[in-house]
């Protein structure tokens, strides 16, 4: 049953889509909906936001106290002031 199971997922007729073929990015998703959100931002967070906020001459944006999605929706604020172009998987 369960090699059936595999089959069925492998040639795409089961209910999970293959993510090897999968159109639909697994690895976006809304900072809100993150269950680790409400943790500190993580110290690659910290240093790549100081970064952006120099850049973009707003070094008085950054707060240490940020949580993990507040950092990451600060990181997408930040990136076109800072002038970084856009993530490769958010091109057309």
């Amino acid at each position: 049953m369960a090699v059936n199971r595999l089959l069925m997922y492998r040639s795409g007729r089961g209910r999970c889509s293959n993510p090897k073929t999968s159109t639909r990015s697994n690895t976006e998703k809304d900072p809100d909906d993150w269950i680790s959100g409400d943790e500190p931002m993580t110290g690659a967070q910290a240093s790549y936001l100081i970064t952006l906020c120099e850049q973009a001459h707003r070094s008085h944006d950054f707060h240490e106290n940020l949580t993990k999605a507040e950092a990451s929706k600060m990181i997408d604020e930040m990136r076109p002031k800072a002038g970084v172009g856009a993530r490769s998987n958010d091109v057309d």
